[in-house]
């Protein structure tokens, strides 16, 4: 999800004519991206969450597997959480606060963290409960029944 969501940025930093000066996506960092000189500073940064919501939906769509809506739903749902967290947190550096320092409707924010938030909770969940629910299913099926333990035959 983070290295999608940090593509973003960097996909839409080059679009807008930006010079990507320095890019992370470590795992065990905080993924970040910086562009010197950024002349759309705003499309960079919706960029991140835009297109880390589009990119697994639309992969969701095309390969049209359980397991994919099952990452797409939590790309949904994560991008979400991390803008509506970032904006609680009023970390200077963290995506909101950015957005909302280069002229960021809130509005717009809080509607994309709703949306967001909504959709990904719901479609996340619901692919939960079918995978828990399908691995029951495997394990009640006939012949994978585990055996009574202590239950005397005699």
């Amino acid at each position: 999800m983070t290295v999608i969501h940090e593509s973003g940025h960097v996909v839409c930093g080059w679009l807008g004519g930006g010079t990507l000066r320095e890019a992370d996506l470590a795992p065990w960092r905080l993924p970040q991206s910086r562009f010197a000189p950024d002349p759309q500073p705003l499309f960079t940064l919706w960029g991140g969450p835009v297109i880390g919501v589009l990119a697994p939906l639309i992969a969701a769509l095309v390969i049209r597997q359980r397991w994919m809506w099952f990452i797409a739903y939590f790309c949904i749902l994560a991008n979400g959480v991390y803008l509506a967290i970032a904006w609680m947190s009023g970390h200077q550096q963290l995506d909101t606060a950015r957005l909302l320092r280069h002229g960021a409707s809130p509005i717009s924010i809080a509607a994309f963290c709703v949306v967001t938030i909504a959709i990904g909770y719901v479609g996340f969940r619901r692919e939960c409960l079918d995978l828990l629910a399908d691995g029951q299913k495997d394990r009640d099926a006939p012949g994978n029944a585990e055996p009574d333990v202590g239950t005397d035959t005699r």
